[in-house]
């Protein structure tokens, strides 16, 4: 699409709501667009960028990417930096932007896990990707057992000192390890604004230690995966489509995780949305914000159509103890 073409809705702020991210000034909308899949070279743009425009257009101004991103590893980041500048150019100020590394993203022992070194490095990477000056939020992707944690935490604070992002924040650290990280930032005038994690009705681990831990110490928490990777909606009830993700010979939703018995919670699922007037999707990520530490939640769509359907879930997020009861034997 040629530059300055694209104009958004008048109206995209009265589409959203938008809760305060832990104890801290910023506030996310309640779901945030992550490219994790469906945004890379293998991936149909034309759709990537009408997603990236309704979402906008439906007050979402959250934009969830990591180094590696897309396939190939860095794709991502590449194309939503041109989307970006040929579309939303002079609304960058009214978006929430966010990178992370930690994971493998290129060969030899700098480019993976915790280091300064490559922490640092791929942030540099990430920013000429997307042709920005900084990132709103830059994360520890995972835990690195190998790297002091004051090292990690250092190139985090060092990064928002310098500039080249807002704020900080960690994905899938074990307890103790996030309390740790979470002084060591404070002691160095950068507090941790959010934790990451997967949350959905297959994946709940963070309800025993992660959601207590992040109220009490007033951090934001942003959940990802929540229909499990597309398990959890009405897609694979009778089989698994060509064009599905657990068709494909890449990613992490493979074709053996679909075994008989989750299909058959799968369907008792969704036989509990359809009472609730949903389908099983919106039922799932409407799911996730029964916990009210909850922030916002990372959606990854597929089309325009299926991001108006996450959307739709908002209009009914209330839950009866009965259905949360049954809702929870199922998980």
């Amino acid at each position: 699409m040629p530059s300055n073409t694209y104009i958004p809705a008048t109206d995209r702020y009265s589409k959203s709501e938008y809760y305060q991210c832990g104890k801290s000034g910023l506030k996310l909308p309640r779901i945030s667009l992550g490219l994790w899949h469906n945004f890379g070279d293998v991936d149909d743009s034309d759709e990537a960028l009408k997603m990236l425009q309704f979402a906008f257009d439906h007050g979402i101004t959250h934009f969830d990417l990591a180094n590696n991103y897309g396939t190939p590893a860095g794709s991502a980041e590449i194309n939503f930096g041109k989307m970006l500048k040929e579309n939303f150019g002079s609304y960058r100020d009214e978006m929430i932007i966010s990178t992370k590394a930690g994971h493998e993203m290129w060969p030899g022992p700098y480019g993976d896990w915790g280091s300064r070194k490559y922490l640092i490095a791929s942030l540099h990477q990430s920013l000429k990707r997307m042709q920005l000056d900084y990132v709103d939020i830059f994360y520890s992707h995972r835990y690195d057992p190998n790297t002091p944690l004051e090292e990690t935490m250092g190139a985090l604070s060092d990064m928002v000192k310098q500039g080249k992002a807002l704020y900080v924040g960690i994905s899938k650290y074990p307890e103790d390890k996030a309390r740790e990280a979470f002084k060591i930032l404070r002691e160095n005038g950068t507090p941790c604004l959010i934790y990451q994690d997967r949350y959905s009705i297959f994946t709940r681990e963070v309800e025993q230690q992660i959601l207590p831990m992040t109220n009490e110490l007033g951090i934001g928490f942003i959940g990802f995966s929540p229909l499990s990777q597309g398990m959890l909606s009405d897609k694979y009830l009778h089989g698994i489509p060509e064009n599905s993700r657990a068709a494909q010979s890449f990613g992490f939703l493979q074709k053996s995780r679909l075994t008989p018995e989750v299909i058959s919670k799968i369907s008792k699922l969704n036989d509990i949305a359809l009472q609730r007037g949903q389908n099983l999707a919106q039922m799932a990520l409407a799911w996730c914000y029964h916990k009210p530490q909850v922030t916002s939640v990372i959606v990854g769509t597929s089309s325009v159509k299926q991001l108006q359907e996450n959307i739709f879930a908002l209009k009914n997020l209330h839950f009866s103890d009965d259905e949360l009861w049954r809702i929870g034997e199922l998980g």
